[in-house]
């Protein structure tokens, strides 16, 4: 295997992967924050299931006393207190969150590398989204006029049936 694995007793697999080892250890100094949001109120119910995954992916990784910070509001501008908020607090050394988007929708690599050059990290937990540079960029830049046009909620799923059609012509 490409990472380092262990069987357990139980039989279960449990796979290291040193992404996330390598960048949590138990010897860190600063608080560790999970950080989840959601674009409208009436997705509370999804915001709790966030919460819930980030505190146990945060305890999965030897977090003992991780915070989690919950927030609604758009994620296509900086009007967030409580993450506005964690990012001036040099004791936060560590942010997790669940998408990269949920971070922020557009330049999130730019508040990953500012708080890189702080000492800080974040660890994104499903970094399955696309990495393809243009093709995150376009996304990213369509579901921005996309929410100028419809609305800020129907944006993102406008841009990725753009960019759906854009492939199915062999654009």
């Amino acid at each position: 295997m490409p990472v380092p694995v262990e069987h357990t007793p139980t039989g279960m697999w449990l796979i290291h992967d040193p992404k996330y080892e390598a960048t949590l250890t138990p010897t860190a100094v600063g608080r560790t924050v999970c950080y989840a949001r959601v674009s409208s109120s009436d997705q509370k119910a999804d915001l709790q299931r966030q919460a819930d995954r980030l505190k146990a992916f945060a305890i999965n990784l030897g977090v003992k006393d991780a915070q989690v910070v919950t927030e609604i509001g758009s994620g296509m501008n900086d009007r967030r207190r409580k993450l506005n908020r964690l990012l001036k607090d040099p004791t936060v050394t560590t942010l997790i969150v669940e998408h990269r988007d949920r971070l922020a929708r557009m330049d999130a690599g730019l508040i990953e590398s500012a708080l890189e050059a702080q000492g800080r990290r974040i660890i994104v937990v499903d970094d399955t989204e696309l990495d393809d540079d243009l093709m995150r960029d376009m996304t990213e830049a369509l579901a921005s006029f996309c929410a100028r046009l419809y609305g800020r909620r129907s944006a993102r799923h406008r841009a990725e049936k753009a960019l759906e059609a854009m492939r199915d012509d062999g654009v």
